[in-house]
This record gives structure tokens, sequence and C-alpha cells, in this order.
């Protein structure tokens, strides 16, 4: 397998403004392990090998477990997560995979009542930025170094 093309060198301005979301949520104030599960789990979802080698090795950097990495896929049958990011990783597979039936009604009020306005709306962009950086990364054919 070889990269088709590399976006960011094609197009500086389009790469630049995914960057610009992406600092975005890393000011957001929402904890830098639960963006890393989120970012992992969605990655796991969409099959992107990139994404994932590249936030789990992130995830290690900022002190998340190698059982909480590994069971991640099982996160409803792995009693090691809180509240609040069972909450985050319900959204997250329900965004990620938004043409299955949306989200469902208690997965939003759910996830609302562990977040507040601004850190939910946080957290939607961040579920929503790599999706897009998973969706960028497999069509262009990015591999993992």
């Amino acid at each position: 397998m070889k990269q088709r093309m590399n976006y960011a060198q094609e197009y500086p301005e389009a790469y630049q403004a995914m960057l610009g979301l992406e600092q975005f949520v890393k000011q957001s104030g929402l904890s830098t392990t639960l963006l890393e599960l989120v970012k992992l789990r969605a990655s796991q979802i969409n099959g992107c090998a990139f994404c994932l080698n590249m936030h789990a090795r992130d995830a290690r950097k900022y002190g998340e477990t190698e059982q909480r990495i590994y069971l991640l896929n099982a996160w409803r049958e792995a009693p090691i997560y809180s509240p609040s990011e069972r909450a985050a990783l319900a959204l997250t597979e329900a965004v990620t995979r938004i043409a299955e039936g949306g989200v469902p009604q208690e997965i939003y009020d759910e996830a609302a009542y562990h977040f507040n306005g601004k850190e939910l709306t946080a957290l939607l962009m961040a579920i929503n930025a790599i999706n897009c950086w998973n969706r960028l990364a497999v069509a262009t054919g990015m591999i993992p170094d």
C-alpha cells in the first residue's frame, strides 16, 4: 500500500483550516485523555490505521494505560471507564455512525448530563474533527509510521 497523495502539500490552506479546528479542540478545556479516547474510538470504527497508531501513541504519552487502550473497542463491557467517558464514547459512536439512525435522544441526554453546553459543543467538535481526519487519511492512503 502506498500513499495516494499528500493533501497538506497539495492544498496547505485546507490543511491549516483543519489544524485550526484541532487547535480549538485542544484549547476547549476537555481532558487530553478523554479527547484521545474519543479519537481512538472513532478511528477504530472508521478503520483508520494512521490515526489509530498516532492516537494510541499520544494516549500513552498523556498517561493513558495499556489496558484502557486495549479494551476501548469493548468499552461497554469494561468497567474501567468513568460515566462521563462512557457518555462521550457513546456519543462518539453515534455521531461517527450517524447514517445508521442518527444520534438517539438518550445518548445525547446522557452526554448533556455529564458535559455542560460549552463542553458538549467542544466534544461534538472533537468527534467531528477526528471523523474528518480519519476520512482524509483513509481516502489519501496515509500509512502509519
